[in-house]
């Protein structure tokens, strides 16, 4: 639901995506040969004592580095900025289609879910279309290099990196599943907790004249209570999630530095390459956590594109004539004859055989039984 609804709206900015990618082509290579550079100075500076190499590796790692910043930096404003044209032209789209909208469409809806469905739901799509496009290439990108490097450095060390990833993924996988439906369930809390408040604003007149201060004050605290609690369950489950990506990165550092300080002691390995192998291994964890960073915003952003798409499927039932009628020159005049009312699902009319003739200049009023409205 969420890319079918961000996929067509994503066309537009094809010359922006184009350079998106091609900005984090450069930062993620940038970032790959890094630690490969680290290895260079420390196996062939350092430990012969070679000053020059150091100072000359030195000075292209701060080159690199800076190459890597400036496109970071350009591929983030260059996301932002896509993202946000996708929300704009989204909340365009759904204010048009409400401006469509007939009175049965509108009371099925009500205002507060619309307002939020405008607003709120909109806004969880644009910051997961931010996190998406920021790291449409280098997460992957840095997760398949950093794993392919590290095997290029040492197939045995790369086994144990490659024990890591499943069990994060896995870890982390559960966690969202659970975190779906509570996201889905907060905002329809927001709704609730937007429709309250806002009855109580229009009517503020008539809750002080029938002295209703406390019960609608119980009333939001009611709604209020509810969405605390969901937003503090899911809260809860996105607790879970950095630090049992810690928990593994951490393990799975100490047994690499164990199994390397075993192999540079046996001569197969040098100081170098299990520094850059762990330089490796930080750029394929940190990937793997900037796509769970991603997949923690996705269960809030996919019920946002649920409600929002429900809003756009909506057809109005009112349609304006393909011919309609001219409009007289002159002041005009209405009959009304044998028309009727009937609520939607109802299985009788509320209304029938109304007549009425409004002339011009004439004020006509309809007046109800007492309590009608």
């Amino acid at each position: 639901m969420l890319l079918r609804l961000l996929a067509p709206r994503l066309r537009p900015h094809r010359p922006l995506l184009v350079l998106l990618v091609a900005l984090q082509l450069v930062q993620s290579l940038a970032s790959l040969a890094l630690p490969a550079l680290n290895a260079g100075v420390i196996d062939h500076g350092v430990l012969r004592g070679d000053t020059d190499r150091v100072l000359g590796g030195g000075a292209v790692m701060i080159a690199v580095t800076l190459l890597q910043a400036v496109a970071a930096a350009a591929a983030t404003c260059t996301g932002a900025r896509i993202a946000m044209g996708v929300a704009r032209d989204l909340r365009s789209e759904v204010f048009r289609r409400v401006q469509d909208f007939s009175a049965r469409e509108r009371g099925r809806f009500g205002a507060a879910s619309l307002i939020t469905r405008t607003t709120n739901d909109v806004q969880q799509i644009q910051t997961f279309a931010v996190l998406a496009l920021t790291m449409l290439v280098a997460a992957p990108l840095l997760c398949a290099g950093g794993i392919a490097m590290a095997l290029r450095q040492d197939v045995p060390l790369a086994f144990v990196l490659l024990l890591s990833v499943p069990v994060m993924t896995g870890a982390v996988g559960t966690v969202v599943l659970r975190m779906r439906p509570l996201f889905r369930g907060m905002q329809e809390r927001v709704d609730r907790a937007n429709r309250v408040l806002r009855e109580q604003i229009t009517g503020v007149r008539v809750v002080r004249a029938f002295v209703r201060d406390r019960h609608e004050r119980e009333r939001f605290a009611a709604a209020n209570d509810e969405l605390l609690a969901v937003g503090l369950r899911a809260g809860r489950f996105q607790a879970l999630m950095f630090p049992t990506v810690l928990i593994v990165w951490q393990l799975t550092t100490v047994a690499l530095v164990y199994v390397g300080a075993h192999r540079i002691d046996s001569g197969a390995l040098r100081p170098g390459e299990l520094f850059a192998f762990l330089g490796y291994m930080l750029q394929t964890s940190m990937s793997v956590m900037m796509v769970l960073f991603l997949l923690m915003h996705m269960p809030r952003a996919e019920a946002g594109a649920e409600r929002v798409r429900e809003v756009l499927d909506t057809l109005p039932s009112v349609v304006p004539p393909a011919d309609p009628v001219r409009v007289l020159p002159g002041p005009g005049r209405l009959d009304i004859e044998g028309v009727g009312f009937r609520y939607p699902g109802a299985e009788e009319p509320v209304l029938t055989d109304v007549e009425l003739v409004a002339r011009p200049g004439e004020t006509t009023a309809i007046i109800g039984s007492t309590g009608s409205g």
